[in-house]
């Protein structure tokens, strides 16, 4: 069931403008990360109704929720890949989830994003 009292975010900054401080300046931050070290034909999106990069396929995306934010990978492996780098942070199989008030470190999320641009560019080599 829709909600009725607003239409869903149609871009990224529909998406975060309704998002509550301090989750919009964390998620802010993850994006200008994310947008530095993506490729320039990357494009934004929302995707399943969250902030998307998609780059050969779906890249990463982000959220804020009620009591963290999450960062997606869009891809289990690379969750279990750095492990250690993501000791500590809440994870499952393809989310990390992180502080509302205190965004993901920035050479974590470049690692991330540059590791996800090049699992699509071999997915799309095949």
């Amino acid at each position: 069931m829709k909600k009725l009292t607003s239409a869903a975010p149609k871009t990224i900054d529909e998406y975060l403008a309704a998002v509550p401080e301090p989750a919009r300046g964390t998620l802010n931050k993850v994006r200008a990360v994310i947008r530095s070290c993506v490729p320039p034909e990357a494009t934004e999106a929302i995707s399943y109704g969250m902030p998307a990069f998609k780059y050969k396929g779906s890249l990463v995306a982000f959220a804020a929720f009620s009591n963290h934010c999450s960062f997606f990978p869009m891809s289990a492996a690379l969750v279990l890949a750095y492990k250690s780098d993501l000791k500590n942070f809440e994870t499952s199989k393809g989310t990390i989830r992180f502080p509302m008030d205190k965004p993901l470190p920035a050479a974590l999320v470049k690692k991330l994003v540059k590791a996800r641009v090049a699992q699509n560019e071999q997915k799309k080599r095949r």
